[in-house]
């Protein structure tokens, strides 16, 4: 981790691609939160990830926090390992609409799983996704959200790029050209901090993964292999760079320390 300084087979015809409009004050977001986060031990042994405190917030506030200053208050909640713990916190919030969607096999399949279980509640509308473990700077969202690609993820293309982290090719163009764990250091311009924007691309997204949680090893896999997917099928997924803005994935107990170190210099929030 580098911390910056302060169901069917996919088709591209004609129609099955269109552009959706993106309007902020109604898109919807989904949280994945259902692992175990098995190496925050023994911190998570009796406590959701989320519930963690880095600096004056927990990491599920600063997350909430940033969505309703970009004006998302539509929240889609996957749940699984404390999943009570993640209701209660979220409950009676008047200033939130949140649905929860409970993977009750989140100790056997991944996130790609996890995502799969929300189609319901996304359908064919535009969805902002959200790995539940990042802590982030809302201007790395808020510019997001203003790229005029209606299908883009958010790329850090500073500091080491770490041989278990999701990393990413690019075309000449910009665009993703190959994603995973899979793609070669040397190869890669960046990695995914585990933010996306999908509009267009929604429900071919949610096809490519009906499909391989069907027909492959869905149940097991990254939600990245259903992105490779869709852009192997040739549409098309941005990128937008974090530059220099704050983003932290806390997968260990190394960037949970790393994290409470930085974040009160970051944030006002926190002195």
């Amino acid at each position: 981790m580098d911390v910056p300084s302060p169901h069917s087979p996919v088709s591209h015809r004609a129609g099955a691609h269109r552009e959706i409009p993106i309007l902020k004050d109604s898109m919807k977001a989904v949280i994945v939160a259902a692992g175990t986060s098995s190496r925050l031990r023994p911190l998570t042994d009796a406590v959701h990830k989320t519930l963690l405190p880095v600096g004056a917030k927990t990491i599920l506030d600063r997350l909430v926090g940033n969505l309703l200053q970009c004006g998302i208050r539509d929240l889609v909640v996957v749940t699984g390992y404390r999943a009570d713990q993640l209701r209660a916190a979220l409950a009676g919030r008047d200033d939130l609409s949140v649905s929860f969607v409970h993977n009750s096999e989140f100790a056997e399949t991944n996130n790609a799983y996890s995502l799969f279980l929300a189609r319901r509640e996304i359908g064919n509308e535009p969805f902002i996704l959200l790995d539940s473990d990042i802590v982030f700077d809302p201007a790395i969202l808020r510019r997001l959200l203003d790229s005029p690609q209606p299908d883009a993820l958010v790329l850090r293309t500073t500091g080491e790029i770490g041989d278990e982290e999701i990393k990413v090719a690019l075309d000449g163009a910009g665009r993703v050209e190959r994603i995973g764990k899979d793609v070669p250091r040397g190869e890669a311009k960046g990695e995914s901090i585990g933010i996306e924007k999908f509009g267009s691309a929604g429900p071919a997204l949610f096809n490519a993964l009906q499909r391989r949680v069907e027909e492959g090893n869905g149940r097991n896999e990254f939600y990245e292999a259903a992105f490779q997917e869709i852009i192997d099928a040739g549409i098309p997924l941005g990128t937008v760079d974090t530059e220099s803005l704050l983003s932290i994935e806390i997968d260990t107990l190394d960037d949970l320390a790393a994290a409470r170190q930085v974040v009160h210099r970051w944030f006002k929030d926190d002195g």
